[in-house]
C-alpha cells in the first residue's frame, strides 16, 4: 500500500489515475508528477519500487501545488471570508444555493437537496 500526502493510492489502477486520488491533483499535474519523477506511466501502485515511491514523495514536496489539509483549508478560509463580508456569493454560500448564476426555479437538486413537497392551497 503507497500512502502519500496521507492519502492511501489504490493498488490496481495506474500511477497516473491513483495520483487524482490526492485533492488538488488532476489527471494533467499527476502526468507531469510522474513525468518529473521519471516514472513510466504504465505502471500500476503495486508495482512501484521504494525509490519511485521515495522519487514522488519529492516531487510531490518540491511543487509549488496546495493539496488535501492546505487546499481544503485555503478554500474554506476563502468561502468564510466571502460569508463575513456579506457579499452575494457568501449569502448563496450560506444558504446553499448555487453560487456561480444557475436558475433554481428548476434543477439545482444537487444543491438544495430532495424536493420538499409543498401542499397546494385550498379555495
Amino acid at each position: 500500500m503507497v500512502r502519500l500526502v496521507g492519502v492511501d493510492l489504490p493498488r490496481n489502477k495506474k500511477i497516473a489515475y491513483a495520483l487524482t486520488y490526492i485533492h488538488g491533483i488532476g489527471l494533467t499535474s499527476a502526468k507531469q508528477i510522474i513525468e518529473l519523477a521519471e516514472i513510466d506511466s504504465d505502471t500500476r501502485v503495486y508495482d512501484l519500487t521504494t525509490e519511485q515511491t521515495v522519487a514522488l514523495r519529492q516531487t510531490l514536496e518540491s511543487t509549488d501545488l496546495k493539496l488535501e489539509g492546505d487546499l481544503r483549508r485555503f478554500n474554506g478560509l476563502n468561502i468564510k471570508r466571502l460569508s463575513e463580508i456579506n457579499c452575494h456569493r457568501g449569502k448563496r454560500h450560506r444558504a446553499s444555493l448555487p453560487v456561480r448564476g444557475q436558475r433554481t426555479r428548476t434543477n439545482a437538486r444537487s444543491r438544495r437537496g430532495a424536493k420538499k413537497t409543498v401542499t397546494g392551497k385550498k379555495k
